[in-house]
């Protein structure tokens, strides 16, 4: 039978553990629970007894008792109950995501339709960009210019 053990003081590790409950019986595992990141206890952990009758005499007489100073919580383990949010399981064998899908075909749709406009809101080829591009004057001298006529404007 295996116990559910909670309440533990940080200080005891999965021999202490042992430990605490080897008089009661064969203990077969004993597990203290860590944080997978910082290594550091959860504070609980679980006890198996080779013996059911073993695991309820050491619930009945653990129960609530002090262990450095903290009463400890022994109770007979259940299984693990999953959470919504548990983000450690794979939920691919549930089939597809439910997020939505998109379909190629309707994305390049909007820009097949562009290609039917007229020749005069074709892109212009590399070149004429180029040309384009040489006889624009900066961006500063346009905002100068800008600058001079709302000058002019505040003086009349």
């Amino acid at each position: 039978m295996k116990l559910y053990v909670g309440n533990l003081s940080w200080s005891v590790d999965d021999r202490a553990l042992k430990n605490i409950f080897a008089s009661y019986g064969e203990i077969t595992e004993a597990v203290l629970i860590k944080d997978k990141f910082s290594g550091r206890s959860k504070g609980f952990g679980f006890v198996t007894f080779a013996n059911d009758a073993d695991a309820k005499k050491a619930i009945a007489e653990m129960h609530e008792k002090n262990v450095e100073g903290r009463p400890l919580t022994v109770s007979e383990a259940k299984p693990m109950i999953p959470r919504d949010n548990d983000s450690r399981r794979n939920n691919s064998d549930n089939g597809p995501s439910e997020a939505p899908m998109a379909n190629p075909s309707q994305i390049n749709n909007r820009f097949e339709d562009e290609d039917d406009m007229d020749d005069e809101d074709d892109m212009d080829t590399v070149e004429e960009a180029k040309e384009d591009a040489s006889s624009d004057e900066p961006a500063i001298e346009e905002a100068t210019e800008a600058e001079e006529s709302t000058e002019e404007d505040e003086d009349y």
